[in-house]
């Protein structure tokens, strides 16, 4: 049999809130992955994203965003980073053009110990700052990902057989559960006030699948009984707006109908509570 050149790894994408990791992984597996905002912190797990081609297989890692500890669930994604660059082939550390590098950057940088590449992110805005970097991408125009896919395979091990690491088909190693609470926890983010988002998560307490139709219910749980209310809305017409692209998305995602209720509860100070952050899974 002849041998082939395989290449299969580990790329964790690190950089600070909002150096575009999850719009990059996004773009770079076809599929929507990790939920997307303006807002900081918006990923709170490492999710993998799967992209598998003829000769190789790449397995991103995406992410929180490095950032000081102010609760207990800070603490839980800054550990997920550490975790996460502990164990793979390579980094991405990923810098906005619009911004010159921070000084957390340049000391997290300083103290990564595995093979790093400084990839210049959203070079399709305006303003772009002057910084060294090893690329420059856009995942909204897909300028350089094909440059970056080759930088990646260039620093993966080698195999001489087709050394998978997921089955090929997938795209990521997270459930179907998780990846609807995490698009309504979007649609959270990107309709709130800014106060509010960071103390929202999202848990599913009914996923009923019938031959033609899916009956999911899930509690929007935040902080304070004031944001309730906001969460709610006039008439409930801001829960609406959060829901109903949810169930679209859900629809698409399940291949059938899709009836999806919110509700919402408030469970205080929930991200400074051990048990809470267990029961929610983070």
């Amino acid at each position: 049999m002849k041998n082939i050149n395989f290449k299969a790894g580990y790329v964790a994408l690190v950089g600070l809130p909002n150096a575009g990791k999850s719009s990059l992984i996004n773009a770079l597996v076809g599929h929507k992955v990790a939920i997307i905002s303006s807002k900081p912190q918006t990923t709170r797990d490492n999710i993998l994203g799967i992209l598998t081609g003829e000769d190789f297989q790449i397995v991103f890692v995406d992410t929180p965003g490095v950032h000081r500890s102010r609760n207990s669930l800070d603490k839980i994604m800054n550990k997920q980073v550490r975790s996460a660059v502990g164990g793979v082939d390579l980094v991405l550390y990923l810098l906005d053009g619009t911004k010159e590098p921070s000084q957390d950057d340049i000391v997290y940088i300083k103290h990564l110990t595995l093979p790093t590449k400084i990839i210049r992110t959203k070079i399709d805005l305006k303003g772009q700052k002057t910084f060294d970097a090893d690329l420059s991408v856009s995942a909204v125009t897909g300028e350089n990902l094909d440059k970056l896919i080759d930088l990646i395979k260039e620093n993966l091990p080698s195999y001489d057989f087709k050394n998978y690491l997921f089955d090929p088909d997938y795209y990521t190693d997270k459930s179907v559960k998780f990846l609807i609470c995490e698009q309504i926890r979007e649609n959270a983010l990107n309709t709130l006030r800014a106060e509010v988002p960071h103390g929202i998560a999202t848990q599913i307490i009914r996923f009923d699948e019938c031959d033609d139709i899916v009956y999911i219910d899930v509690d929007v749980i935040c902080e304070e009984d004031r944001h309730k209310g906001m969460i709610i809305g006039k008439g409930g017409q801001t829960l609406k707006k959060i829901g109903e692209s949810a169930r679209m998305y859900a629809q698409e995602l399940l291949g059938k109908k899709v009836m999806l209720k919110l509700f919402v509860r408030v469970e205080k100070d929930w991200r400074n509570k051990p048990q809470k952050l267990k029961n929610l899974g983070y």
